[in-house]
């Protein structure tokens, strides 16, 4: 179904036009990047708006309860939408393209997110924390690229779904989309999937945790390692109380942390396997190296950065800084969320068909049951 020239990209470095890790080059006009910019602007601030006016507005309603945890993604993306829909119809969508940057806003949203996460909390809940996520990514993965490869998915595609569903959503998905060189459709795609199964996983599994009288560790220790988005985790985890959001966001951390060794093994299979039985090949350091996605480095570095400035300075003033970088990190998610919208095309994920939401659906109900099992395995008896 796909040809060398779309879809398989020599190993060997290419020209600096064509860089390995970008999903699309669009053509660059000003006036395209000023307007798209401003679009994104008025959209994320509209985002801001709702995401805290809502709750507000329909306090003491039967819908207020409801509001107050939704996350900004969802008024994001419904916005970004609308939005494609307006200038769609109005012709001016493919003029404004250029501002539509995607990859640079959630890329430097997840720098930024590196930021909030200390590793000393880390290690201090490691032994669960780590055992739970490196077992879960790897079962979950393996099991994801297995029925995705029975329904018949491309590789690239497959890549990316299998690492948004086994480490952190959208976020794994852009490392992946680095590493495999895939589509700006494919990434669009699995986003969109991203979205539509963590929405309803917010509320639904802290009522089932309740259902089952789960312990609040073992709540936590399933909702963050099975909710997709670090978003949607806090909410779940805000739902089921103080404690289980404590573990649900130490065990999502954990996950989040993963993302540089999941880029590196796709990278890597992608140059000695897939490609190289198309090219004839062999991959060097430098290609390696070009096309390893480099917003991992950075966010690995602002991580040990902030955890060492906040060892280093007065705990009042580490919330500050570290509350200004959290900050700026939801505008950029904002915007990326909002760019994916604007940027979404019915007609080009079309051909996907109904098999990868197959894949990812079937993915999702094992990643609940193995990580479950995990949960109960690993932190039963874990006190607080």
């Amino acid at each position: 179904m796909t040809t060398r020239q779309h879809d398989v990209h020599d190993v060997r470095p290419e020209p600096a036009a064509n860089p390995p890790d970008a999903i699309e080059r669009r053509p660059f006009s000003v006036p395209g990047f000023a307007g798209g910019i401003a679009v994104v602007l008025v959209l994320g601030i509209a985002t801001h708006i709702l995401t805290e006016g809502v709750p507000a507005w329909t306090k003491g309603t039967a819908f207020g309860s409801v509001a107050k945890t939704i996350e900004f993604p969802l008024y994001a993306i419904l916005l970004g939408l609308l939005g494609n829909a307006v200038l769609s119809a109005t012709g001016l969508r493919d003029r404004l393209l250029p501002g539509f940057r995607t990859e640079f806003f959630i890329k430097t949203g997840l720098v930024l997110l590196g930021a909030s996460i200390n590793f000393a909390i880390i290690i201090r809940a490691a032994g669960p924390a780590i055992a739970q996520a490196v077992l879960l990514i790897s079962f979950v993965f393996l099991f994801t690229w297995w029925v995705a490869g029975k329904l018949g998915v491309e590789e690239k595609l497959r890549a990316l779904l299998a690492s948004a569903v086994s480490i952190c959503g959208v976020s794994a998905a852009i490392a992946a989309a680095g590493a495999v060189k895939a589509k700006k459709e494919d990434l669009a795609y699995t986003a969109s999937l991203v979205i539509v199964f963590a929405l309803p996983a917010i509320f639904l599994l802290p009522w089932l945790a309740g259902a089952f009288g789960l312990s609040p560790a073992v709540t936590g220790a399933w909702i963050g390692g099975n909710i997709d988005t670090t978003a949607a985790v806090t909410a779940a985890g805000t739902i089921a109380g103080e404690q289980p959001l404590q573990i649900a966001t130490i065990v999502k951390v954990t996950q989040n942390a993963l993302l540089g060794v999941a880029a590196v093994l796709l990278t890597l299979y992608f140059a000695y396997r897939v490609e190289r039985t198309t090219t004839g090949g062999r991959p060097s350091l430098g290609a390696l190296w070009q096309r390893f996605p480099k917003f991992v480095l950075g966010f690995l570095v602002a991580s040990v950065a902030a955890t060492i400035y906040s060892q280093a300075v007065p705990a009042e003033v580490a919330s500050g800084t570290i509350g200004i970088a959290n900050d700026l990190r939801t505008w950029f998610l904002i915007f990326a969320f909002v760019s994916i919208g604007l940027e979404f095309d019915a007609s080009s994920v079309r051909r996907f068909g109904w098999r990868p939401v197959a894949a990812f659906g079937a993915a999702t109900v094992a990643n609940l049951v193995i990580g479950l099992g995990l949960a109960l395995l690993l932190f039963s008896s874990f006190t607080f």
